[in-house]
């Protein structure tokens, strides 16, 4: 709930910090005192727009605070702190920022971490919620009208969401299921024809690296040809340079023992022979090595040509090329096995499905049930507000197939009728501003509403009443307000009565100085002011004799709300 509302340099107000608490807090003023100020400044650090006119003429800035208490922070909030990674400790207030510079620019914090004001925007749902003469939020708001009947009725919505999810996941799956065969399908014959070409090249991974060495060689010897060819005319034939080498040491074998000297050229001439015979075997190896066979060549480039080929078709390596082969076998082993897979899929689709709209179906029923329910007693709750004239219905339509969704089959939408035989119609565009928060007031009664707003703030809801009818509001607005937090700006001071804490807001001038006060008032103070409501500018004794028999009907302890504190700013 709200604890603490603190005010610097907004319009008329230079400093303001305001101490909140449980149960029906009221706040009474004659008008134009104030207290759209209040108003405007809580809808600035909830994330409304910011409008550079709400600084403090002569002010460079402005800054509006605001802290909630929680036992446990509501589940919309921490999820959206979890989201943005901010931190907020068990237990501790969340406090929230905005501040406002004179030229237009905005800053926004959430307990002292910079934040962006569509996350106030975010959260704000959860903590307050607003309804006046212009009200196009919070119940008015037909997005919201389904999630207050789920409450109302209580209904598994969390398991239709968990059904739906279910369904279009096995959904998900069978359409895609669907389209990878259907591609497969069209594609066949071509995979079938792709598939019979790569076999008959018969790709190996490797091949392509040794044909291109081979065909590197082939064409060296096609260049050293006739080199090699010349080479080894010199070392064959009898008239070649190894045959004399050979036939000189033979000669000089015979006489190398005549003479040291003719040894050692023996020993010499041997190494020669020697070196020039694996001169020739390396020779002759190289030329087999770099043997040029033109129909091999040719055979090679062929064969080369073919394989780069298949592989620019297929977009890939050559060494890919078996893996493409793979893949099609697999296609065309799914589009074999495409009918009996899909038919699981479909099962399983289907049992989703029928899950679904039995959840859904059930969700329906208890809904229009409901429906019913809530239309009575909203019903029961119009006369004594003084819309005995008018009507209230939930309408609950089924949907389309196409249109049903985690929320279940229906849309949900509160209507009303305010003259007899007018039709039905939507509550923003039938209710007048006083019509429409009471209205408010008779669906929040009637709803007994529980996971809403922390804080509710009614404004001038008894607005054009008086009597017998405000004081239903009165009654009504201290019901609603029972182990929660109600904060009603009034003019009437049988709904000021009810009240568990009564604030004053006042203005006055002094020069050109105008001044706001906020007065939380204790017992004298408050029947005082109870008494100006009921009389006017001058009190009388019977206005303030009036005053204490209303508030005999006010809740225990409201003629004790606490010692006077007041808060005033100046312009």
């Amino acid at each position: 709930m709200l604890s603490r509302l603190s005010i610097r340099n907004i319009v008329l107000i230079a400093a303001l910090d305001l101490d909140f608490a449980g149960g029906l807090g009221v706040l009474t003023g004659e008008t134009g005192a104030g207290k759209s100020i209040l108003l405007d400044a809580l809808g600035l650090v909830l994330g409304n727009r910011a409008d550079s006119t709400l600084v403090r003429a002569g002010e460079e800035r402005a800054s509006v605070t605001a802290s909630f208490d929680f036992a446990m922070l509501p589940e919309a909030v921490r999820t959206v702190i979890q989201a943005a990674e901010l931190e907020v400790e068990a237990g501790e207030p969340l406090i929230l920022k905005r501040q406002l510079k004179a030229d237009g620019g905005s800053k926004a914090f959430l307990n002292d971490q910079p934040v962006g004001v569509a996350l106030l925007r975010e959260i704000a749902p959860a903590l307050v919620e607003i309804h006046g003469q212009h009200d196009d939020r919070g119940l008015v708001n037909p997005r919201g009208h389904r999630a207050l009947l789920d409450r109302f009725a209580g209904g598994d919505v969390a398991g239709v969401e968990a059904a739906w999810k279910d369904w279009r996941a096995a959904q998900g799956l069978l359409d895609a299921a669907r389209a990878q065969v259907a591609r497969a399908a069209e594609d066949q014959d071509l995979l079938l024809a792709h598939l019979a070409e790569l076999t008959a090249l018969a790709p190996e991974v490797g091949e392509e690296e040794q044909l291109a060495m081979a065909r590197t060689q082939m064409q060296k010897g096609e260049k050293l040809a006739d080199d090699l060819a010349a080479l080894q005319h010199l070392w064959n034939g009898s008239d070649s340079a190894l045959a004399g080498l050979r036939g000189a040491a033979r000669r000089l074998d015979r006489i190398a023992g005549e003479h040291s000297l003719l040894a050692e050229a023996l020993a010499a001439l041997d190494r020669a022979v020697i070196e020039a015979g694996e001169a020739e075997d390396k020779l002759e190896r190289a030329a087999e090595a770099l043997a040029f066979d033109p129909a091999e060549l040719d055979r090679i480039e062929t064969r080369l040509f073919e394989l780069r080929a298949a592989a620019r078709k297929h977009a890939c390596q050559v060494d890919d090329l078996p893996d493409r082969m793979r893949e099609m076998r697999a296609a065309l082993d799914a589009i074999e096995g495409g009918n009996e897979h899909l038919a699981g899929l479909e099962a399983a689709a289907g049992k989703a499905a029928l899950a679904y709209r039995e959840r859904a179906g059930a969700l329906h029923d208890l809904r229009r049930a409901a429906a019913k329910r809530l239309d009575a007693a909203v019903a029961a709750e119009l006369a004594p507000l003084k819309l005995d004239a008018a009507r209230f219905q939930t309408s609950v339509v089924r949907l389309p197939e196409e249109r049903w969704g985690a929320a279940g089959l229906d849309a949900v939408e509160f209507l009303i009728s305010t003259n007899p035989g007018a039709g039905f119609a939507p509550l923003a565009k039938i209710a007048s501003g006083g019509e429409l928060s009471r209205f408010i007031l008779a669906l929040k009664v009637a709803l007994a509403e529980e996971g809403g707003a922390a804080t509710v703030i009614f404004d001038e809801i008894d607005r054009g009443v008086g009597g017998a009818v405000a004081s239903a509001i009165g009654e009504r607005l201290a019901r609603l307000a029972s182990g929660g937090q109600l904060l009603a700006v009034t003019h009437s001071p049988q709904v000021a009565a009810r009240g568990g804490r009564h604030y004053m807001i006042a203005k006055s001038s002094e020069g050109t100085v105008t001044r706001t006060s906020v007065t939380l008032l204790d017992e004298p103070a408050r029947k005082e002011e109870i008494a100006r409501m009921l009389s006017g500018a001058e009190v009388t004794d019977e206005a303030r004799a009036q005053a204490d028999r209303l508030l005999e009907w006010g809740p225990p302890g409201s003629r004790l709300c606490g010692s006077p504190q007041v808060q005033d700013g100046g312009n």
